[in-house]
């Protein structure tokens, strides 16, 4: 397993590009994102209101002994209490809904795109950082609104605020109150860095965890056939450990800082009180400036504290969102630029001049050509990685050729709608694949224009119906995730049935009764025959005695065409075939 390491240089200026994208989605909320900024504003103007008006209380009417005076200053902080709590509490909440139906947009739009993705993709790109992807670098872009971006513009915004107001009071104390101010901002910096480093090594350990587990899960079994559980389970602790390490080096560091963040606050306090108190013993400064300066100090130390943290929790939304948008801006889609949609199609095939390879030019097929007429079944046979299989997912567009045309009915397949190319060919697989699901959803796929009626009528046609109707809930019955609760041959089955319920007028079946034993090979194997009757069908199969009746057989080996004709008469050129046909023949005698 690859492990993924994707860093921020330190000292990165975050990535505006990136912030432009994402203000795009942005867009249909305009109206409440231009309320929140709105809401910013106003946060930041009533954060110094309540020291000044405490200040105001203290020196015109405590000190002179105004009760009355001093009843309506402390109507008006309750008033500007309850008032800044409401703003605070529409502010939060807007911020954390604008992010949230943000990165819901974000996260169908993602989706929406993989679902394009061609399949040569998804063979390079391990499914955990696709997951990572969908889930975690999401999640974290909620936070860019919620405390990121947001959060800094207010807190800037209060910073200037309050500092203009501490100048407007008096600029003396002002000054004094700023003498430990550079050492907040080095020890912020200091911590900004480091906690930038220490996050990036989270969420790399994060995606490492997400890939290893979602591999070996699915391939659990694989690791308990081969006694590999203990050494896999040290590979997990490992991981384990490096993700602990991550997540322990920010604690720390938030550890150490807040601790120092409050011990220079409390410096700039002490100096304060120091010089305020020498200047109300010399009538020179008032009681309430001294006690609002100590107010103003806590509220203008608090915004530099958590800009810090606020700004590594932006930077990481930025990195999240860069990750996101090099995903959707990727060109590993399947160019869908043709415009060819014909209802029914006649099914003739031709492969013209084909070259093909998934890395570079290591070839995988080498000039290959042959024709499929209408209703016929033509068979691919060779060993493994001769070609048999990329043949077939070249014909449904799942790769792209690198030289040649596969053309039906005389259109090239570049020039078909996708989605119509597909609809006409149905593809059964050697490795079946059901979702979690019923069986009813596994065969229909959720197309709502296909009946239970006609489900029923394609199980039938194909032998699965007996066995569905045995199961609890028939159609209903739940198979669980992969199909855990059924056997190979009911999997091989339902997808037969997936296949015929379409009516496609193309049949691909790639090793389709490889997986089945005899008994369910012998009873599907009349089924296919009236599955393939009036449609063109291409077969590949390991058992030649499947294909026997097949009207073309074409022998493969190592991406280049060998041999074409029936069953018979290549037995009777005693090459290729007729040496893969004597070599089963062998392995069943001695089975």
């Amino acid at each position: 397993m690859s492990l993924e390491k994707e860093n921020v240089k330190s000292g990165e200026i975050i990535d505006t590009e990136v912030l432009k994208k994402l203000y795009r989605f942005v867009q249909p909320y305009k109206a409440q994102f231009y309320f929140l900024v709105f809401l910013t504003i106003a946060l930041a103007i009533l954060a110094p209101t309540r020291p000044y008006f405490i200040q105001v209380a203290i020196d015109d009417y405590v000190a002179v002994g105004d009760g009355p005076g001093l009843v309506k200053i402390i109507y008006l902080l309750v008033f500007l209490l309850v008032l800044q709590a409401i703003v605070q509490f529409a502010h939060t909440y807007l911020s954390g809904w604008i992010g949230q139906v943000i990165i819901k947009d974000i996260r169908i739009k993602l989706y929406k795109h993989l679902l394009k993705m061609r399949l040569k993709f998804f063979d390079n790109t391990p499914i955990g950082r696709l997951v990572t992807r969908n889930i975690s670098d999401i999640e974290t872009l909620a936070d860019v609104f919620s405390e990121g971006l947001a959060a800094i513009i207010g807190d800037l915004l209060q910073l200037v605020t309050i500092l203009g107001v501490m100048f407007y009071i008096d600029w003396r104390l002002t000054l004094v109150s700023l003498c430990t101010l550079p050492l907040l901002i080095i020890s912020t910096y200091i911590f900004k860095e480091k906690i930038k480093v220490a996050f990036n090594d989270v969420r790399n350990a994060v995606s490492n965890l997400n890939s290893f587990l979602q591999e070996h899960i699915t391939g659990m079994n694989i690791v308990q056939i081969f006694n590999r559980e203990g050494r896999e389970f040290e590979k997990f602790k490992e991981i384990n450990k490096d993700h602990r390490k991550a997540h322990i080096k920010s604690v720390l560091y938030y550890s150490i800082y807040f601790p120092v963040a409050e011990i220079i606050q409390a410096i700039g306090i002490g100096l304060v009180v120091w010089y305020g108190a020498t200047g109300v013993f010399d009538t020179d400064i008032q009681v309430g400036v001294l006690i609002s300066f100590i107010m103003y100090l806590q509220l203008f130390f608090r915004p530099i504290r958590m800009i810090a943290d606020r700004y590594n929790t932006l930077q990481l939304g930025v990195v999240s969102s860069s990750r996101i948008f090099k995903l959707l801006e990727s060109k590993e889609q399947i160019p869908n630029e043709g415009d060819y949609s014909p209802a029914k199609i006649k099914g003739n095939i031709n492969v013209e001049n084909v070259w093909f390879a998934y890395n570079n030019e290591e070839w995988v097929l080498k000039n290959i050509n042959f024709d499929v007429k209408h209703g016929e079944t033509v068979a691919l046979v060779g060993a493994t990685g001769a070609g048999k299989s990329s043949i077939i997912n070249l014909i449904s567009r799942f790769y792209e050729i690198n030289k040649g045309a596969i053309k039906i009915d005389g259109t090239d397949i570049r020039e078909f709608e996708l989605d119509t190319l597909r609809k006409h060919i149905g593809v059964v697989l050697q490795d079946v694949f059901l979702f979690s699901d019923t069986i009813y959803y596994n065969i229909t796929l959720g197309n709502p224009n296909i009946s239970r009626k006609q489900v029923m009528e394609a199980a039938e046609l194909v032998g699965a119906k007996k066995f569905i109707e045995r199961l609890p809930a028939g159609l209903d019955y739940n198979v669980m995730e992969r199909g855990a609760t059924l056997s190979v041959g009911q999997r091989q089955l339902i997808s037969f049935v997936r296949a015929m319920v379409y009516n496609p007028e193309i049949i691909i079946l790639d090793e389709a009764t490889s997986s089945v034993d005899t008994e369910t090979e012998e009873l599907i194997q009349g089924a296919i025959e009236k599955m393939m009757k009036g449609r063109t069908s291409i077969v590949i199969a390991h058992r030649l005695s499947t294909i026997q009746k097949a009207n073309k057989i074409i022998v493969l080996h190592q991406g280049e065409i060998k041999e074409v004709g029936t069953h018979d008469s290549l037995l009777e050129k005693e090459g290729y075939y007729a040496q893969l046909h004597q070599m089963q023949l062998k392995t069943m005698a001695i089975g």
